[in-house]
């Protein structure tokens, strides 16, 4: 085990925790389990061998194959591992197994301590129908829709004659953005209706589907929850996540520009965020989802079980460090904090930089020859990759989340654009030049975007304003990235690009 470069003497109930994930977020929970004095347990798969992770870690310990499915996501081989080490407690991470309520309660019988909510409670909120009636019961505002599974296409035309289109068909069981369509129309309702049931049965082997009235590109705001054994629920504020490509957050920032200068609605969403929480019983970090309309009236959209990708932004305003806070509510300690003692500092934003094709926001694995990160005062980099790594085919192609903070909202925001600018990715194609041009755009730098600022901006945001060397002109730029991108829709690496420096200014 390597030897912590600080005296540091754990009092908690476990001395081991096993990271049941890769990347950037298991690079995170490792420094924060180091810093209470726990020893850390990394798995791996043959794709992530070299990964740091891996050698950030106590030990490590390979779980098989590089796809998810034959190794991150199978239990048996994560406790394995876990016996193997002698790790006693398990973080989730996000993804993976995270929501899942099974891997939970095998963790408790295995007498493994499970660093996330209760069984009870990811099962709850997972089922969309069922997290929609508790949290009605609980005052929390639902958007209009069917209060259970639709029985059939007569029941969804009736409720959506009643309630006004556009409607949105959803998977009971769903998430990820699978098994949801918008209906404009009674025809497409009919047209979309056993489609969207065949898809919900294909992804979650339930096809259970719902309806909600559909609000036109509201605002995504989330509350981030912890909650202790104790019966302490406390909200750390909110996040604006409402720059989305393929229903994924690709910029977020806290607190929320729509909300500035609006403390009632900001304290009532706060207000039924907690009492939701509170009234199931939950335990550890958690999410709570909502849309909001131009008028500022939210509706509860769903809650994430987990520790979310976005969690850096709420960390820099209240100083909280919400994967500590998750170990030590595991551990059966109150929250570190009351409520009164929270209090926004300044504002913060994040961006997620992916290897993707910035015209198609398809992932584009391949080999990353060049990296270089921003620095500087109040900015963050949540990274697992360097130079001569491969982006590998079989996950989230994230290369980083590249976070800004400033006493205002401006100041973050030329802060992280000064960041983006210092960023540099070579050998795969990326959104870095997307994400240049939503921190130059009017409308972001205004605060007032919603979910429909990408598809509303998309010709500002797509189109690069400096061609790299020896490009002639816009549609040579875009052939070439065609043929880079072409390998995109085959199980094979796409072929390395021109080597020219900083390509991903497009």
């Amino acid at each position: 085990m390597k030897k912590l470069p600080f005296n540091t003497v754990n009092k908690l109930p476990f001395g081991k925790v096993l990271v049941a994930n890769r990347g950037e977020i298991a690079l995170r929970v490792i420094r924060a389990a180091r810093e209470l004095g726990l020893a850390t347990v990394a798995v791996y798969s043959d794709a992530d061998k070299d990964s740091p992770h891996v050698l950030l870690a106590d030990e490590a310990v390979h779980i098989g194959p590089s796809e998810a499915k034959l190794s991150y996501l199978v239990p048996e081989k994560i406790f394995a591992a876990a016996k193997a080490t002698g790790a006693d407690a398990l973080h989730p991470g996000f993804g993976f197994l995270s929501e899942n309520a099974d891997f939970a309660r095998a963790c408790a019988k295995a007498g493994i301590t499970f660093i996330g909510p209760t069984p009870e409670a990811i099962d709850l909120m997972g089922d969309k129908l069922r997290a929609r009636a508790a949290m009605k019961d609980a005052g929390v505002p639902t958007v209009p829709g069917s209060e259970g599974a639709l029985k059939d296409l007569a029941e969804a035309k009736a409720l959506a004659a009643k309630i006004g289109f556009p409607v949105i068909l959803k998977a009971a069981a769903g998430g990820g953005g699978k098994g949801m369509r918008v209906a404009q129309n009674a025809a497409e309702l009919e047209s979309f209706f056993e489609s969207v049931k065949r898809e919900a049965q294909n992804y979650f082997n339930d096809d259970a589907v719902f309806l909600e009235r559909f609000a036109h590109n509201p605002h995504h705001i989330e509350v981030q929850i912890l909650a202790d054994a104790h019966g302490n629920v406390c909200h750390l504020f909110e996040r604006e996540c409402s720059v989305q490509r393929r229903h994924q957050k690709v910029v977020e920032e806290a607190p929320s520009p729509f909300l500035i200068g609006h403390d009632e609605v900001r304290e009532r969403l706060f207000q039924v965020a907690t009492e939701g929480a509170r009234r199931i019983g939950y335990r550890n970090a958690g999410t709570m989802e909502f849309v909001m309309d131009g008028d500022r009236n939210f509706y509860f959209l769903e809650m994430n079980t987990r520790i979310q990708v976005e969690h850096p932004v709420t960390e820099m305003i209240t100083g909280i460090d919400i994967v500590k806070e998750q170990i030590l509510i595991a551990a059966g300690e109150k929250l570190s904090f009351t409520q009164s003692e929270l209090s926004v500092h300044g504002h913060a934003i994040e961006c997620r930089l992916y290897a993707e094709n910035p015209f198609t926001f398809l992932p584009a694995p391949g080999p990353v020859k060049e990296l270089v990160f921003p620095g500087g005062p109040f900015v963050r980099v949540d990274a697992a990759m360097h130079a001569g790594q491969e982006i590998p085919l079989e996950y989230d192609p994230m290369i980083a989340k590249l976070s800004a903070w400033g006493r205002k909202r401006e100041e973050c925001v030329n802060r992280m654009a000064r960041a983006l600018a210092e960023t540099g990715v070579a050998g795969c194609l990326t959104n870095l030049g997307f994400l240049r041009r939503c921190l130059e755009n009017e409308i972001f730098r205004a605060g007032d975007y919603t979910t429909g600022f990408i598809k509303d901006q998309e010709k500002q945001l797509a189109n690069p304003k400096a061609l790299p060397p020896g490009i002639a002109d816009e549609k040579e730029f875009a052939e070439l990235l065609a043929l880079l991108g072409a390998a995109e829709s085959k199980p094979a690496r796409a072929p390395e690009p021109a080597a020219w420096w900083r390509m991903n200014h497009v």
